[in-house]
């Protein structure tokens, strides 16, 4: 008995070793592509995901496995973190100006593409219509991770960025939901009936939101009661895993519970309850997770391709493809037209064309794909269209957005307006450099002659950058738009900061709605006319 245990032993010892080292490996091939990347020029105009995707494609076409590539590792390890990273980020006066079409896109979207991406499989191959609705769950669900990331580079429009996130976000949570309530229509285990179907994806929904306010809101005022960076950064971390496990306990959509939470924290938790410095501190923490995640969820997807296997389901990929492609351009165009007639929400025909071809699918599709019980006889060929037609959208229509985005011309003149952007923000923290110096002079344990010296450098940076921002003003007169623009951004802030200190000091109960968005949206109306 002692030496089974023994050898039990080391044998658990001897694979917690060979995971760690695999684990290594991948860390190790994924900081290296990213490195890369930013350093060799020819690498800079891909997107460092789709890189990954390639060098994981090269590891499995010479048959060099890293890991295993479980789904419950991605659902349960990695998309917690991606989800609450892009929520957290996420600014709630963009999302509401854009709520129509995000919210059109992220639920009706997603049964546009289930059904007709469903329809499709099931009357041009031999897919029975059960199996093309799990397909067609799996890939409803868009993971534009490189092509946001793209926008932000390329410095496209914040409204396209804001919508093509968002859209990503809260569709992720609906098409996990609707795979969930699909899954048991083929093993015999369900039986489909709309109302019934529409109550649970209401109840699913319903728990993930209701656990995730609550779990937000109650973070939100425990930071208000003491100020420790390092506990509140993991107090955010905490959130977003304890989230999606009770949520998914409990019979909830863990991943409408973590946006939630995300939402939630980004917007009113780390506004009440965290000092400036701390939510940077959160923010870094965050960017660098997901950077993290991101490197090694994608080089997975990459090495775990089965190209035998593919070859042999080409047919099919062709037809989910093409029927992908087909509902997602009925649904961002009509939706879009919808949009444009509810809400005013202005989306052009050049918007919706990026918006239809930056639709890619990834680590959430494929740990779907993959979670598809092993008795169902057409597993392998679910799993097969999905890494199909993830790959298409990866390579082929990652790789071409940049372009397209030139040809359409939605890039204009945002990259300057970046420039001019940080320009303005080194002024401000210059000037706030300034201010405190200022404060020394009464100061007696400062040496006079110190800060002088100190003061003269830092007036001298802030003179050649009132220069540099007057020429690009005199050289390119739409940007002082944009101070009007970050002018507006910051009163705005100051309001909501006013009301985050009182609720801080316990002068008021809960936040307000801002009235200054009310009044200046009110403004501009007449203007407009």
């Amino acid at each position: 008995m002692l030496i089974e245990f023994t050898v039990a032993a080391i044998a658990k010892e001897a694979s917690i070793k060979t995971n760690l080292e695999q684990f290594l490996v991948v860390l190790s091939v994924s900081l290296t592509v990213a490195t890369a990347s930013r350093i060799f020029s020819w690498f800079r105009a891909i997107p460092y995901t789709l890189l990954l995707v390639i060098v994981g494609l090269g590891l499995s076409f010479i048959d060099v496995r890293l890991v295993n590539l479980s789904p419950e590792l991605i659902l349960e390890i990695f998309l917690p973190p991606l989800l609450f990273e892009a929520a957290w980020n996420i600014r709630w006066r963009e999302l509401k100006a854009n709520l129509v079409p995000v919210v059109l896109f992220a639920i009706v979207g997603v049964i546009i593409s289930v059904l007709g991406t469903a329809l499709a499989l099931s009357q041009f191959s031999a897919l029975s219509l059960p199996t093309a609705l799990l397909v067609g769950a799996c890939l409803s669900a868009t993971d534009p991770v490189s092509v946001v990331a793209l926008f932000r580079e390329l410095g496209a429009s914040k409204r396209l960025t804001t919508i093509m996130e968002g859209e990503s976000l809260f569709n992720d949570g609906v098409a996990v939901v609707a795979f969930v309530l699909l899954v048991g229509i083929p093993l015999g285990i369900d039986e489909f009936s709309l109302p019934g179907t529409v109550a649970r994806f209401l109840a699913v929904v319903g728990i993930g939101m209701g656990i995730g306010g609550l779990i937000g809101f109650g973070i939100s005022y425990l930071t208000q009661r003491f100020d420790l960076p390092l506990v509140e950064q993991s107090l955010t971390l905490v959130s977003a895993y304890g989230t999606y496990l009770i949520t998914e306990e409990l019979g909830g959509s863990g991943v409408i519970g973590v946006v939630t939470v995300g939402a939630i924290l980004g917007n009113f938790g780390s506004r009440i309850g965290m000092n400036p410095r701390t939510r940077l501190l959160v923010s870094e923490f965050w960017d660098f997770l997901a950077f993290f995640v991101n490197s090694i969820v994608f080089l997975l997807i990459g090495d775990q391709i089965q190209f035998a296997s593919l070859g042999d389901s080409l047919g099919l990929i062709a037809i989910a493809i093409l029927a992908v492609l087909g509902t997602r351009l009925v649904g961002i165009f009509g939706l879009g037209a919808l949009s444009n007639w509810v809400s005013n929400s202005d989306l052009n025909y050049r918007e919706q064309t990026i918006l239809w071809w930056g639709g890619l699918r990834g680590s959430v599709a494929i740990a779907l794909a993959l979670s598809v019980p092993v008795v169902l006889s057409d597993r392998q060929e679910i799993i097969d269209i999905v890494f199909g037609v993830v790959l298409f959208t990866l390579l082929v229509q990652g790789l071409s957005t940049q372009f397209l985005l030139e040809k359409l011309d939605l890039i204009g003149d945002q990259p300057l307006r970046q420039e001019y952007s940080e320009l303005l923000a080194r002024r401000t923290a210059l000037k706030r450099v300034l201010d405190y110096l200022k404060t020394l002079d009464d100061a007696p344990e400062v040496d006079p002659e110190f800060y002088r010296y100190e003061q003269e450098l830092v007036k001298g940076q802030l003179a050649s950058l009132e220069e540099t921002i007057a020429q690009q003003q005199r050289q390119y007169p739409q940007l002082r738009s944009l101070d009007m623009e970050q002018l507006r951004e910051r009163l705005l802030d100051i309001e909501a900061d006013t009301y985050a200190e009182m609720i801080r000091a316990g002068r008021l109960s809960k936040d307000l709605s801002p009235l200054l968005q009310q009044i200046l949206a009110a403004a501009s109306e007449p203007e407009a006319n």
